[in-house]
Protein backbone atom coordinates (compact mmCIF):
# COMPACT_ATOMS: atom_id res chain seq x y z
CA UNK A 1 0.00 0.00 0.00
CA UNK A 2 2.69 2.62 1.01
CA UNK A 3 4.76 1.48 -2.70
CA UNK A 4 1.13 2.51 -4.42
CA UNK A 5 1.48 5.67 -2.78
CA UNK A 6 4.86 6.46 -3.28
CA UNK A 7 4.91 5.95 -6.88
CA UNK A 8 1.39 7.83 -7.20
CA UNK A 9 3.17 10.72 -5.12
CA UNK A 10 5.99 10.19 -7.66
CA UNK A 11 3.58 10.60 -10.51
CA UNK A 12 2.24 13.17 -9.35
CA UNK A 13 5.52 15.46 -8.32
CA UNK A 14 8.22 14.55 -10.99
CA UNK A 15 6.08 16.25 -13.73
CA UNK A 16 5.45 19.48 -11.42
CA UNK A 17 8.91 19.80 -10.67
CA UNK A 18 10.15 19.10 -14.01
CA UNK A 19 7.40 22.28 -15.46
CA UNK A 20 8.62 24.65 -12.30
CA UNK A 21 12.07 24.57 -13.84
CA UNK A 22 10.46 25.14 -17.31
CA UNK A 23 8.05 28.04 -16.37
CA UNK A 24 10.63 30.73 -16.08
CA UNK A 25 11.85 30.41 -19.20
CA UNK A 26 8.04 31.87 -20.40
CA UNK A 27 7.23 35.01 -19.84
CA UNK A 28 4.15 36.02 -19.96
CA UNK A 29 2.99 39.38 -21.15
CA UNK A 30 0.01 41.09 -19.33
CA UNK A 31 -1.78 44.22 -20.33
CA UNK A 32 -3.70 46.40 -18.61
CA UNK A 33 -5.43 49.36 -19.26
CA UNK A 34 -5.79 52.34 -17.05
CA UNK A 35 -8.97 54.51 -17.45
CA UNK A 36 -8.96 58.37 -15.62
CA UNK A 37 -9.96 61.72 -16.10
CA UNK A 38 -7.06 62.36 -15.15
CA UNK A 39 -5.21 61.36 -17.70
CA UNK A 40 -4.32 64.74 -20.96
CA UNK A 41 -6.16 63.55 -23.91
CA UNK A 42 -2.17 63.98 -25.30
CA UNK A 43 -1.61 60.78 -23.47
CA UNK A 44 -4.81 58.85 -24.20
CA UNK A 45 -3.53 55.41 -25.91
CA UNK A 46 0.38 55.88 -24.68
CA UNK A 47 1.72 52.60 -23.66
CA UNK A 48 3.95 52.23 -20.57
CA UNK A 49 5.84 49.00 -19.74
CA UNK A 50 7.05 47.92 -16.51
CA UNK A 51 9.35 45.35 -16.49
CA UNK A 52 11.26 44.47 -12.41
CA UNK A 53 13.19 41.48 -10.69
CA UNK A 54 15.66 40.68 -13.22
CA UNK A 55 17.60 39.00 -10.44
CA UNK A 56 20.58 38.59 -12.69
CA UNK A 57 23.27 36.50 -11.48
CA UNK A 58 24.90 32.54 -12.36
CA UNK A 59 22.59 30.56 -9.91
CA UNK A 60 19.30 32.46 -10.98
CA UNK A 61 20.24 31.17 -14.19
CA UNK A 62 19.44 34.71 -16.04
CA UNK A 63 21.61 36.00 -17.93
CA UNK A 64 22.72 38.70 -19.83
CA UNK A 65 21.79 36.89 -22.93
CA UNK A 66 17.99 36.60 -21.19
CA UNK A 67 17.61 40.04 -20.39
CA UNK A 68 18.76 40.87 -24.16
CA UNK A 69 16.25 38.97 -25.46
CA UNK A 70 13.58 40.59 -23.20
CA UNK A 71 14.93 43.65 -24.24
CA UNK A 72 14.49 43.11 -27.92
CA UNK A 73 10.76 41.78 -27.21
CA UNK A 74 10.27 45.27 -25.11
CA UNK A 75 11.61 47.21 -27.84
CA UNK A 76 9.27 45.26 -30.76
CA UNK A 77 6.42 46.55 -28.36
CA UNK A 78 7.11 50.62 -29.09
CA UNK A 79 6.36 51.61 -25.77
CA UNK A 80 6.06 55.00 -25.11
CA UNK A 81 7.79 54.91 -21.72
CA UNK A 82 9.43 52.05 -19.69
CA UNK A 83 9.81 51.80 -16.01
CA UNK A 84 12.34 49.63 -14.07
CA UNK A 85 10.90 48.14 -10.68
CA UNK A 86 14.43 47.26 -8.99
CA UNK A 87 16.25 43.84 -8.06
CA UNK A 88 18.55 43.98 -11.56
CA UNK A 89 20.85 41.48 -9.58
CA UNK A 90 20.89 39.21 -6.53
CA UNK A 91 23.40 41.60 -4.49
CA UNK A 92 26.49 40.60 -6.37
CA UNK A 93 27.98 43.46 -8.43
CA UNK A 94 29.87 41.42 -11.05
CA UNK A 95 26.26 41.48 -13.21
CA UNK A 96 25.64 45.06 -13.02
CA UNK A 97 27.28 46.18 -15.72
CA UNK A 98 26.46 43.16 -17.86
CA UNK A 99 22.80 43.90 -16.98
CA UNK A 100 22.51 47.46 -17.90
CA UNK A 101 25.10 47.20 -20.62
CA UNK A 102 21.78 45.07 -22.13
CA UNK A 103 19.16 47.63 -20.34
CA UNK A 104 20.91 50.51 -22.11
CA UNK A 105 19.39 49.42 -25.14
CA UNK A 106 15.94 49.83 -23.97
CA UNK A 107 13.94 52.55 -26.17
CA UNK A 108 10.91 54.77 -25.29
CA UNK A 109 10.44 58.30 -26.74
CA UNK A 110 8.98 59.25 -23.42
CA UNK A 111 12.18 58.20 -21.40
CA UNK A 112 13.34 55.24 -19.66
CA UNK A 113 13.39 55.20 -15.65
CA UNK A 114 13.87 53.34 -12.55
CA UNK A 115 14.38 52.87 -8.74
CA UNK A 116 16.26 50.58 -6.57
CA UNK A 117 14.95 46.54 -5.25
CA UNK A 118 16.44 45.43 -1.76
CA UNK A 119 18.46 42.94 -3.75
CA UNK A 120 20.52 46.08 -5.79
CA UNK A 121 24.67 47.71 -4.65
CA UNK A 122 23.15 50.47 -4.37
CA UNK A 123 26.11 52.94 -5.11
CA UNK A 124 27.29 50.50 -8.03
CA UNK A 125 23.73 50.20 -9.42
CA UNK A 126 22.97 53.74 -9.46
CA UNK A 127 26.20 54.50 -11.55
CA UNK A 128 25.73 52.17 -13.48
CA UNK A 129 22.14 53.10 -14.27
CA UNK A 130 23.14 56.56 -15.41
CA UNK A 131 25.80 55.43 -17.68
CA UNK A 132 23.41 53.44 -19.47
CA UNK A 133 21.17 56.63 -19.85
CA UNK A 134 18.40 55.43 -17.59
CA UNK A 135 17.07 58.31 -15.44
CA UNK A 136 16.79 57.08 -11.87
CA UNK A 137 15.01 58.59 -9.12
CA UNK A 138 14.44 57.88 -5.69
CA UNK A 139 12.18 60.35 -2.70
CA UNK A 140 11.54 62.68 -6.46
CA UNK A 141 10.10 63.14 -9.26
CA UNK A 142 9.25 64.31 -12.71
CA UNK A 143 7.45 65.75 -15.73
CA UNK A 144 6.68 63.86 -18.66
CA UNK A 145 5.45 66.16 -21.23
CA UNK A 146 3.75 65.77 -24.59
CA UNK A 147 2.79 68.67 -26.42
CA UNK A 148 1.42 70.95 -23.84
CA UNK A 149 -0.11 68.58 -21.34
CA UNK A 150 1.97 66.31 -18.63
CA UNK A 151 1.98 63.49 -16.00
CA UNK A 152 3.84 63.12 -13.17
CA UNK A 153 6.60 59.77 -12.39
CA UNK A 154 7.76 59.63 -8.88
CA UNK A 155 9.33 57.01 -6.66
CA UNK A 156 10.36 56.04 -3.41
CA UNK A 157 13.25 54.18 -1.85
CA UNK A 158 12.65 50.39 -1.66
CA UNK A 159 10.65 50.34 1.94
CA UNK A 160 13.71 47.90 3.41
CA UNK A 161 16.50 49.04 2.44
CA UNK A 162 16.11 52.63 1.55
CA UNK A 163 14.53 55.74 2.76
CA UNK A 164 11.12 56.80 1.45
CA UNK A 165 9.03 59.88 0.83
CA UNK A 166 5.67 59.68 -1.49
CA UNK A 167 5.58 63.82 -0.95
CA UNK A 168 8.84 64.61 -2.81
CA UNK A 169 7.91 61.74 -5.64
CA UNK A 170 4.61 63.71 -6.19
CA UNK A 171 5.55 67.17 -5.67
CA UNK A 172 3.36 69.98 -6.97
CA UNK A 173 1.15 67.92 -8.26
CA UNK A 174 -3.04 68.39 -8.17
CA UNK A 175 -5.78 66.60 -7.96
CA UNK A 176 -5.97 67.12 -11.89
CA UNK A 177 -2.95 65.57 -12.33
CA UNK A 178 -1.91 61.95 -13.68
CA UNK A 179 0.87 60.72 -11.42
CA UNK A 180 2.59 57.20 -11.24
CA UNK A 181 4.82 56.05 -8.25
CA UNK A 182 7.35 53.60 -8.54
CA UNK A 183 7.80 51.38 -5.46
CA UNK A 184 9.72 48.22 -5.85
CA UNK A 185 7.67 46.90 -2.77
CA UNK A 186 4.73 46.79 -2.67
CA UNK A 187 3.86 46.85 0.65
CA UNK A 188 4.47 50.85 0.79
CA UNK A 189 0.87 50.77 -0.94
CA UNK A 190 -0.95 51.63 2.44
CA UNK A 191 1.20 54.58 2.97
CA UNK A 192 1.11 56.01 -0.79
CA UNK A 193 -2.55 56.23 -0.67
CA UNK A 194 -2.99 57.86 2.82
CA UNK A 195 -0.18 60.42 2.73
CA UNK A 196 -0.17 61.51 -1.10
CA UNK A 197 -2.06 61.99 -4.20
CA UNK A 198 -1.29 58.80 -6.73
CA UNK A 199 -3.46 57.22 -9.45
CA UNK A 200 -1.45 54.65 -10.11
CA UNK A 201 1.40 52.32 -8.33
CA UNK A 202 3.91 49.96 -9.87
CA UNK A 203 5.91 47.36 -7.59
CA UNK A 204 7.65 44.08 -7.91
CA UNK A 205 9.31 42.40 -5.23
CA UNK A 206 6.99 39.36 -4.44
CA UNK A 207 7.62 37.52 -7.75
CA UNK A 208 4.05 36.47 -7.53
CA UNK A 209 4.69 33.89 -4.98
CA UNK A 210 7.12 32.30 -6.83
CA UNK A 211 6.00 28.51 -6.02
CA UNK A 212 2.16 28.64 -5.84
CA UNK A 213 -0.43 26.39 -5.33
CA UNK A 214 -1.30 26.81 -9.12
CA UNK A 215 -1.56 30.11 -8.43
CA UNK A 216 -4.29 30.29 -5.64
CA UNK A 217 -1.80 30.47 -2.95
CA UNK A 218 1.95 30.81 -2.34
CA UNK A 219 3.15 29.28 0.96
CA UNK A 220 5.87 31.89 1.18
CA UNK A 221 5.29 35.66 -0.24
CA UNK A 222 8.15 38.12 1.01
CA UNK A 223 4.75 40.50 1.90
CA UNK A 224 3.59 41.51 5.22
CA UNK A 225 0.29 41.62 4.13
CA UNK A 226 0.67 37.90 2.85
CA UNK A 227 -1.22 37.18 -0.50
CA UNK A 228 -3.16 40.17 -0.47
CA UNK A 229 -0.39 41.83 -2.00
CA UNK A 230 1.45 39.22 -3.76
CA UNK A 231 -0.01 39.71 -7.49
CA UNK A 232 -2.08 41.78 -9.66
CA UNK A 233 -4.23 44.83 -9.63
CA UNK A 234 -5.45 46.07 -6.65
CA UNK A 235 -7.55 49.18 -5.18
CA UNK A 236 -7.59 51.54 -2.39
CA UNK A 237 -10.10 54.28 -2.99
CA UNK A 238 -8.71 56.62 -6.32
CA UNK A 239 -5.44 54.73 -6.33
CA UNK A 240 -4.69 51.02 -8.22
CA UNK A 241 -1.88 49.02 -7.21
CA UNK A 242 -0.34 46.96 -10.11
CA UNK A 243 2.12 43.96 -8.51
CA UNK A 244 4.43 42.08 -11.50
CA UNK A 245 5.71 38.66 -10.74
CA UNK A 246 8.89 40.10 -11.91
CA UNK A 247 11.24 38.18 -14.63
CA UNK A 248 13.95 36.18 -12.75
CA UNK A 249 13.61 34.29 -9.37
CA UNK A 250 15.22 33.96 -5.99
CA UNK A 251 16.48 30.93 -3.73
CA UNK A 252 15.68 28.36 -6.25
CA UNK A 253 15.47 28.93 -10.30
CA UNK A 254 12.11 27.48 -10.44
CA UNK A 255 8.52 28.70 -10.78
CA UNK A 256 5.17 27.51 -10.54
CA UNK A 257 1.99 29.16 -11.93
CA UNK A 258 3.90 32.59 -11.23
CA UNK A 259 5.17 33.04 -14.40
CA UNK A 260 7.39 35.91 -15.05
CA UNK A 261 5.84 39.12 -16.42
CA UNK A 262 6.12 41.83 -18.26
CA UNK A 263 3.94 44.21 -17.93
CA UNK A 264 1.90 46.46 -20.46
CA UNK A 265 -0.11 49.71 -19.62
CA UNK A 266 -2.48 50.93 -21.90
CA UNK A 267 -3.48 54.88 -20.80
CA UNK A 268 -7.03 55.71 -21.40
CA UNK A 269 -8.60 58.73 -21.08
CA UNK A 270 -11.79 58.85 -19.34
CA UNK A 271 -14.13 60.96 -20.12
Amino acid sequence: MLKKIAIIISIILIPCMIYSLIEPYHIETKEIVIESSQIPSEFDGEKIVFLSDFHQGSWSFFDSKRTKEVVNQINAMNPDIVLLGGDYVSDNPQYINSSFSELSKLHAPLGVYGVLGNNDPKEATIKAMQDAGITYIKNDGLWIKKNNSKIRIGAVGDLYTDSQNSRYAVGNATENDFVVLLSHNPDFFPYATTKSKIDLMLSGHTHGGQITFFGLWAPIVHSEYGQKFRTGVKHIENTTLIISNGLGTSIIPARFFAPPQIIVIKLKKKY
